[in-house]
């Protein structure tokens, strides 16, 4: 890897792209006191990803380093994001994933608690399924996975292979008590993953607490 000539043309690209999301999900609050990272796939053994502990809301190119796809940082002595090993995993696991987003909105990291206990959360019967690639009718069935939370990294990542060894569909995860990883295509793509599982949980957590009232 130390041989590996970093184009730069090519990660400003996406330096440009992640900062962008930065700060369009910090103006939504999702992104509180440094949390979250983001990253997007160089090529096909590396990825550009956002520097542990920055600001996500004011991220710029000296904010985003490169690894390899076992996390290793590449041309840099800077720290990746802790949670570089589940961006790197997505990039493994799914050839066509070119970016992903990790965000920690009360709305998301609320449902992670509610639902931690049934281990993932159904959707069933909402239009915006269909944001979801893959998707095409509210008649489907969408299960987001709630893995319990842990500092091991190695332990998440052996949780969400477990998870796609069963052969289960997957396009986004919560971490109990933290936030949620979905993934796309590209940034825009994954931007709207990101949009519509927000939009989900909001409608779950509603239904919850209506039903609750109406008891």
């Amino acid at each position: 890897m130390n041989s590996y000539v970093i184009d730069r043309s090519r990660l400003e690209d996406c330096a440009r792209q992640i900062a962008d999301a930065g700060r369009e999900l910090g103006a939504r609050g999702w992104t509180p006191a440094t949390s979250s990272n983001f990253s997007m796939r160089l090529d096909a053994d590396h990825a550009a990803v956002t520097i542990s502990g920055r600001d996500k809301g004011r991220l710029g190119i000296d904010d985003i380093m490169v690894v390899d796809l076992a996390g290793a940082p590449v041309g840099t002595s800077a720290r990746p994001s802790a949670e570089t090993a589940l961006h790197t995993q997505i990039y493994r696991r799914f050839p066509d994933a070119g970016a992903v987003l990790h965000t920690h909105s009360r709305t998301q990291t609320v449902a992670s608690r509610l639902f931690a206990g049934a281990g993932a959360i159904r959707f069933e019967g909402w239009e915006l399924q269909k944001a979801i690639s893959g998707y095409t009718t509210h008649e489907s069935v969408l299960d987001l996975p709630v893995f319990p939370n842990t500092q091991d990294m190695a332990v998440l990542v052996a949780q969400v292979d477990a998870w796609l060894d069963a052969g289960k569909p997957l396009h986004g995860y919560l971490i109990d008590g933290h936030g949620i990883y979905t993934w796309g295509l590209d940034m825009g793509e994954t931007k709207r993953h990101l949009e519509a599982f927000e939009f989900l949980l909001a409608c779950e957590l509603d239904l919850v607490q209506l039903r609750g009232k109406s008891a």
